[in-house]
């Protein structure tokens, strides 16, 4: 990649110049040493000269192993990667199974990248996964490290959305600080003639629960032996990664010769590195030509043309970027390529300082989902064709229990049952759930009211859905794609309210796939309760009279009063029984320095459990949140007994499916 195009590299390269007793703290280990886990990164084995800059940790990948790596339990990924399936198309413009979507995403600096969120809301909190088909943890530097491993919260929230997620191993140009020597380390053989290294690179991904790796070589001066070595080293990468269940993309950028020199292209120089490897990221030099005589070149090849991700750079101008959209994704013949989308988080980037939550995700919105933000009115005089004009949406909504709270994965506070339980802001995309794919569909005859994901309020998390608008006419909200059986007993929950106006609130069923793409789903309408007084309603509906799958759930909002209508929807769940998960065992604090503590626990049945809550007990009893995780390991700062206590007390909870919790498991730490 062009070296103006690595921003979140330049800060590197500029920085180069036995457990205890179970509910008590008394036996932890005290360390002066900070405590705080974050992301891992290495260089394939040796070390830059001199000394790392200040919050970087100079590591080799050779030396590295699991059972030593105390980060281990905060950074390794909960959630397996879900199923996923294609609902019929929301709109007529949108293909299933042509064009695919890669992300390259940085999520923070290669360094100092905590392991599991942080006290600020303003976080790329990406939300649109059911576009996106592989996403890479994109970043390093030559001066903090080159091989970067994603932080759990990033693969469990794509994992819940069906979508793998690879590291990165970039060896940057010398421009940039790249030496010839670290891929002369990475490629390296042994005694046997393998490839240690990539080894390594499997045994990471497998213990920290991410899907393979993206490498990304562009050190020049390299020779015919260099590139023989490389070619080897890949192909034995992928031998081992697929026998492990991961995926290996290659960059363009090395040839087999060894020389870098990009592409922009499938062809004689890249090709044994593309047969060697899962898929290829075709450089941002293509020409509709080039990617024309790629795809057919990889058809020739016995392989599919849309294991070519057509490289799109947004990091500088996100949707005012420039692009021939024919040449990957015509909308009058079958897609050429698949598309590789360079830093999306431009659409949180881009916004001014003092930006809000609703700022992100309305930007986030525009970029995938188009000018129109109706994924099934899409408006094709926009410039900007959005991934939701041209790639069907996918779901992993298919089994029961299934519940959302519409939590984006950050917030301004954290609300549970509708109160503040805490009012720091935060994010942690590992408590993100799977929210609705298609935003914002609307079908009313009527004007269409604004619907968003709105912070001001939440019945749990950080967010909720806010429709407002003067609904003159009846409104139907598209919100999930789904493959839900129905059983006897089965019952969709709704946790909703009115703040403004007056609202009748009937769910939206389908059991069957609209007829053809771009229509609307069968839906039958069934009255929701409303509830007695203000506030907060939990309203129970049941499926009676319905069979087989439900195939796609909505509400339907009809105005009943004069003025606008401001209606909040925090929570949905469908489910024919109840889950509440056992209770975490042996919470202990396995390392303390000062109030800053490290916590792991066990659970007899993790399969149960969605994720874990952490709360401080204050004297008085309230219960003040501290987090959340995936993981059975958490790290919390600042919990130094205040004036009047003698100890901390903490507690931790298993939270189901259905966000049923467990009783607690509590933890003491002594002033």
């Amino acid at each position: 990649m062009n070296p103006t195009r690595r921003t979140v590299l330049l800060a590197g390269a500029a920085a180069l110049l036995s457990a205890p007793p179970a509910g008590t703290a008394e036996a932890a280990p005290k360390t002066t040493a900070a405590l705080q886990p974050y992301a891992s990164y290495w260089f394939p084995d040796s070390l830059p000269a001199g000394s790392p800059g200040p919050g970087i940790t100079w590591r080799s990948l050779k030396t590295w192993r699991a059972a030593t790596d105390a980060d281990l339990p905060f950074n390794a990924a909960a959630t397996p990667l879900a199923p996923r399936f294609t609902p019929t198309p929301v709109n007529t413009t949108a293909r299933a199974g042509q064009a695919r979507v890669q992300c390259l995403v940085s999520f923070g600096p290669t360094s100092s990248n905590p392991s599991q969120g942080s006290d600020t809301a303003d976080y790329y909190a990406l939300t649109h996964w059911a576009y996106m088909d592989e996403l890479v943890f994109w970043g390093g530097s030559s001066g903090e490290g080159l091989i970067l491993a994603p932080n759990a919260p990033v693969v469990d929230a794509a994992h819940r959305h069906g979508v793998p997620v690879l590291g990165n191993v970039f060896l940057p140009p010398a421009a940039y600080g790249g030496q010839l020597r670290w891929i002369r380390d990475l490629v390296r053989r042994d005694a046997a003639g393998h490839h240690p290294l990539a080894a390594q690179l499997v045994a990471v991904a497998s213990a920290h629960g991410f899907d393979g790796w993206f490498v990304n070589a562009e050190t020049g001066g390299g020779d015919s032996a260099l590139g023989a070595d490389m070619l080897g080293f890949v192909t034995e990468l992928k031998r081992l990664a697929t026998a492990a269940g991961q995926r290996i993309t290659w960059y363009d950028a090395m040839t087999v010769n060894g020389s870098v020199s990009w592409q922009g292209a499938l062809n004689e120089r890249n090709q044994a590195l593309f047969q060697s490897a899962d898929d290829m990221f075709v450089d941002f030099r293509w020409s509709a030509s080039s990617l024309a005589s790629s795809g057919h070149k990889a058809v020739r090849l016995g392989r599919d043309r849309y294991e070519l991700w057509a490289g799109v750079d947004v990091e500088s101008g996100g949707w005012n970027t420039s692009v021939d959209w024919d040449a990957i994704v015509p909308a009058d013949r079958p897609h050429v390529t698949s598309l590789g989308l360079y830093r999306p988080e431009w659409t949180r980037g881009h916004l001014p300082a003092g930006h809000t939550p609703e700022d992100f995700h309305a930007a986030d919105d525009r970029f995938w989902t188009g000018r129109s933000l109706d994924p099934s009115r899409p408006d094709t005089t926009d410039g900007w064709r959005a991934p939701a004009v041209s790639v069907a949406d996918r779901s992993t909504v298919a089994s029961l229990p299934f519940a959302s709270v519409f939590n984006t994965g950050h917030g301004l506070r954290w609300y549970e049952k509708g109160e503040v339980t805490s009012d720091r802001p935060w994010n942690h995309l590992g408590l993100q759930d799977r929210l609705p794919s298609r935003r914002w569909v609307v079908r009313t005859d009527g004007g269409r009211p604004t619907v968003a994901l709105d912070f001001a309020d939440a019945w749990r998390g950080g967010s909720s859905v806010l429709v407002d608008g003067a609904l003159d006419r009846p409104a139907v909200l598209d919100l999930y794609a789904t493959r839900l059986p129905v059983r006897p007993g089965t019952v969709v929950e709704l946790t909703h309210r009115t703040d403004t106006g007056a609202v009748r609130v009937e769910l939206a069923v389908a059991t069957a796939e609209p007829d053809t793409a771009g229509a609307a789903p069968p839906y039958t309408y069934l009255p929701v309760p409303a509830g007695p007084g203000d506030g907060w309603h939990i309203s129970a509906v049941r499926l009676d009279g319905l069979s087989g799958t439900v195939h796609a759930l909505g509400v339907r909002l009809t105005a009943t009063g004069g003025g606008p209508v401001g209606w909040r929807l925090g929570a949905l769940s469908v489910h024919d029984r109840t889950d509440t998960p056992a209770a975490p065992r042996g919470l202990r604090i396995t390392a303390a320095s000062g109030g800053d503590l490290r916590l792991a626990w066990d659970h007899p049945a993790p399969g149960t459990v969605r994720h874990y809550t952490l709360h401080r007990v204050l004297p008085d009893g309230t219960r003040r949140f501290l987090g959340g995780t995936g993981q059975r390991a958490y790290f919390t700062g600042g919990q130094a007994p205040a004036p009047g206590e003698s100890a901390v007390r903490i507690e931790v909870r298993a939270v189901g499916e259905l966000y049923t919790s467990s009783a607690p498991s509590t933890v003491i730490h002594p002033r």
